[in-house]
C-alpha cells in the first residue's frame, strides 16, 4: 500500500504563491513508486495549478466539493467541475464540520459523489477535546467512520481514504495538546476493527488509514512508524516548504529501511 503525504493549504497563499511553491516542490521531488504527494491548494489555485504540475511527482486534491453535479448552489462546486484539475478531494475535514456546520448526511453524501465522479475522497474523522474527556471518542469516530461510508459499495471501498484528525490536536482550534503516538495507535487499531467487522478482514485491509493533527517534521517519523499508519494529512506544516519538504524526506527513509 501506498504512503500518502498529503498537504492541506487552506485558505492560504495567492495563486501566484501557490505556483511558486508547487514550483519549488517539482524542482525538489522525485517520482516515488510507493509514495504519493498530495497538495490541496485554494479552489482558485487549482486550474493553474493543474497546468503546471507533474502528475506523477504531486498530484492535487480539492479542499471541498458539493455533492450535486449541477445547479443553483451559489458559491458551491461539483465534483464534475473540478475532476479533469484533481485526484482526490478532502471530506469532512473538522473545519468543515464544525465551523460551517455540515452534517453526517452532507459528508455522506459527499463521499458518495467524489467516487460517482472518478475522485478519491479523503474522509476525515476526529472527535472534539469535550467528546474525548467524556469517554465519547469511540462511538464517535465509529458514528463519523461508518456514517461517511454509508453510501459507499463494497466495491469502492478501497478507493476512499480515511484520515483522523483529533479536533482537540489541532493548533488551527486553540488548542496546545498534541495526540501521542499511543494514542494514534490506539484509535487507528478502534478504527481497522470497526471497518473489518463490518466490512471483512480483506476489504478493511485495503483502506489507508491517515493521521492529521499538528504533524511536524519533528514528530512526523513518530506517527509513520506506526503499524496501521499509511500517511499523513498536514495542515500548518505544510504552508512552511522546508518542513513539508523535510516531511517528504523522512518519509522516504522510513519507506526506504
Amino acid at each position: 500500500m501506498k504512503t500518502y503525504i498529503i498537504g492541506n493549504w487552506k485558505m492560504n497563499f495567492t495563486v501566484g504563491e501557490s505556483s511558486l511553491y508547487l514550483h519549488k516542490l517539482l524542482t525538489k521531488l522525485h517520482f516515488y513508486r510507493d509514495i504519493e504527494v498530495i497538495v490541496a491548494p485554494s479552489a482558485l489555485a487549482l486550474q493553474p495549478l493543474s497546468l503546471q504540475t507533474n502528475r506523477r511527482k504531486i498530484k492535487l486534491a480539492a479542499q471541498n466539493i458539493f455533492y450535486r453535479d449541477y445547479g443553483p448552489y451559489t458559491g458551491e462546486f461539483s465534483v464534475a467541475q473540478v475532476r479533469s484539475l484533481v485526484d482526490y478531494v478532502i471530506v469532512g475535514h473538522s473545519e468543515r464540520r464544525h465551523i460551517f456546520h455540515e452534517s453526517d448526511k452532507d459528508i455522506k453524501l459527499k463521499v458518495a459523489a467524489a467516487l460517482r465522479g472518478g475522485l478519491t475522497p479523503i474522509l476525515c474523522i476526529g472527535e472534539t477535546e469535550s467528546e474525548r474527556t467524556f469517554g465519547e471518542t469511540a462511538d464517535v469516530l465509529k458514528d463519523q467512520l461508518l456514517g461517511g461510508l454509508a453510501d459507499v459499495s463494497r466495491e469502492e471501498l478501497s478507493k476512499v481514504i480515511v484520515a483522523y484528525e483529533p479536533v482537540w490536536a489541532i493548533s488551527g482550534h486553540g488548542s496546545s495538546a498534541v495526540a501521542s503516538p499511543l494514542d494514534v495507535a490506539d484509535v487507528f487499531v478502534l478504527l481497522r476493527k470497526t471497518l473489518k467487522e463490518t466490512y471483512g478482514p480483506k476489504l478493511s485491509a485495503e483502506i489507508p488509514l491517515l493521521f492529521g493533527g499538528s504533524v511536524k517534521s519533528l514528530n512526523a517519523e513518530s506517527y509513520l512508524s506506526l503499524a496501521d499508519c499509511n500517511g499523513l494529512l498536514i495542515g500548518g506544516a505544510s504552508l512552511i516548504f522546508s518542513e513539508f519538504n523535510d516531511i517528504i524526506e523522512i518519509t522516504k527513509q522510513i519507506k526506504n529501511d
